[in-house]
């Protein structure tokens, strides 16, 4: 099955370790991000390759909450977070390029690669809507994060 894929760039006004540290905070992700619901860490210690927790979200008027695990880590520049959930394997892929010392872009690549047999099919049948949906969520995202650290920078 054929994958979809959103990317989305942002350009923020702060220095990148502090968009880092917005985007690596996940116990503060219910107060910057208003479509989380809540975050429960599930590995002790700093975000690195191997953090894992779970994420609720509302989405479309409805709570899920999905198991998230970072797969690979460098900091402050770059991670790739998956998961698999409803007949497909997710990946969130950030990357954070510093544009002056005072300003950041954020590129956050989002795949949804469907599994086969009627989930498949179905993602690959709502790909179009759901691809909207998530562009629209990631928007959101990133505008959210960058008024938290624009608020915040000095």
């Amino acid at each position: 099955m054929a994958a979809t894929e959103v990317v989305v760039e942002r350009r923020v006004a702060a220095p990148v370790a502090r968009v880092w540290e917005a985007l690596t905070d996940l116990e503060s992700a219910p107060s910057i991000l208003s479509g989380v619901e809540r975050v429960e860490v599930l590995t002790p210690g700093p975000f690195t390759e191997g953090t894992r927790w779970r994420e609720t979200r509302r989405m479309l008027g409805k709570e899920a909450t999905e198991e998230m695990l970072v797969t690979a880590c460098e900091e402050p520049e770059h991670f790739v977070v998956e998961a698999d959930s409803r007949g497909a394997h997710y990946v969130s892929d950030f990357t954070l390029t510093p544009e002056d010392q005072d300003a950041t872009t954020v590129r956050m690549a989002f795949t949804a690669t469907p599994y086969s047999g009627v989930a498949g099919m179905l993602a690959k049948v709502f790909g179009g809507l759901g691809a909207k949906t998530v562009r629209q969520s990631i928007e959101k995202d990133l505008a959210e994060v960058a008024a938290s650290v624009e608020r915040s920078t000095p």
